[in-house]
């Protein structure tokens, strides 16, 4: 990164030498004043060879950078921008760069409830300017689930900071199987965003195991800087390796969980596995398949398995198989029930 740097500035040095057309600049001149920047810049003696300048030169008139600079020689000793108008820093932007830069913005931009962006929300400004200048406004083609309605979102960066600056919180909090705000001691370690929500990772004082908060439950934030921060190296890539979503069921070990996918959705899940432990254990005549996963049973793993209705049918293990059929019994009496209702006004209207 610092060789890339120090080329940037020995660029932009011999491009402020070449724009200054009231006096002839010889390689050696170019060469001092690459020197020059590069000292200003780190505050000690850096010399530029001449091999090194003559590089520059050379990579600054290629299109590998994209300048193109039109750098000629003149009386066999000075150098010159041919056109007396162009400089490296008003390069006109090629369809592609706006291509580029229009979706980059874009997808920067999801990310501005996190103050470590609020850096760079001036320079996503300008580029958004640049680029309207450049190019008459055309609507992006990457698109990022984002739910700005979401509660919670404005917790985003106080719980960064208190993970960046190890600062152990007080959470006010209500989960949706409690009717009463509950307040506790907690020591932060991560934020992790699954299905379009987000999710407080850390563990609370003298509780052995680590819980996830979502966020659209917090009720309220505050610091504790009594309390030491507990510094457990927790590592969230071994932690959540055998789960698919957000809970961890520490005290259940890795099962394998074996899998039927009819014809119509095999091609979805062998494209888009369930999980990376993910086995393709057999391919039936029909286009059906079996795949078996290994991990820790969940929340998030049932209600995957339950979207797929009548196209997916746990093999094993057993008792997991049970509580899926329970699960989809229990909807099917909830929908006869429902047709065997008497219809609502409005059922009648629209039949």
């Amino acid at each position: 990164m610092a060789q890339n740097k120090n080329a940037l500035i020995r660029y932009k040095a011999i491009d402020k030498c070449l724009q200054n057309r009231y006096r002839q600049w010889t390689l050696e001149d170019l060469m001092d004043a690459c020197s020059d920047a590069l000292f200003e810049y780190e505050g000690k003696e850096n010399p530029v060879s001449k091999r090194t300048t003559q590089l520059d030169i050379q990579l600054m008139r290629s299109e590998k950078l994209g300048y193109n600079a039109p750098i000629v020689v003149y009386d066999k000793k000075y150098y010159k921008y041919d056109d007396d108008d162009y400089s490296i820093t008003d390069i006109p932007l090629t369809e592609t760069d706006i291509n580029v830069l229009t979706e980059t913005v874009s997808m920067l931009k999801q990310f501005k409830d996190f103050s470590l962006f609020s850096d760079v929300s001036d320079i996503l400004q300008r580029l958004e300017d640049k680029i309207y200048a450049e190019k008459s406004h055309t609507r992006p083609v990457i698109y990022l689930d984002k739910n700005e309605n979401l509660k919670g979102l404005h917790f985003l960066d106080t719980l960064y900071q208190a993970i960046v600056k190890k600062v152990v919180l007080v959470i006010t909090y209500r989960s949706f199987t409690s009717t009463v705000e509950n307040k506790f001691i907690f020591t932060p370690f991560i934020l992790k965003e699954f299905n379009n929500r987000w999710f407080l990772v850390g563990r609370k004082i003298r509780a052995r195991n680590i819980t996830n908060l979502a966020l659209d439950r917090i009720i309220a934030i505050d610091f504790d800087f009594r309390t030491p921060y507990i510094d457990e190296d927790f590592d969230a890539e071994v932690f959540y390796k055998n789960v698919v979503g957000i809970t961890v069921n520490q005290g259940m070990p890795t099962q394998k969980v074996e899998l039927w996918i009819d014809c119509h959705n095999a091609p979805y899940v062998l494209t888009k596995p369930f999980h990376p432990s993910q086995v393709l254990e057999q391919q039936n005549d029909d286009g059906s398949v079996v795949v078996s996963l290994h991990v820790k049973r969940n929340y998030e793993l049932e209600r995957l398995l339950i979207g797929f209705g009548e196209g997916l049918k746990v093999l094993a293990p057993h008792d997991l198989k049970r509580r899926i059929k329970k699960k989809l019994e229990d909807a099917l009496k909830g929908y006869e029930e429902a047709i065997a209702a008497p219809l609502c006004e409005g059922e009648r209207e629209q039949g």
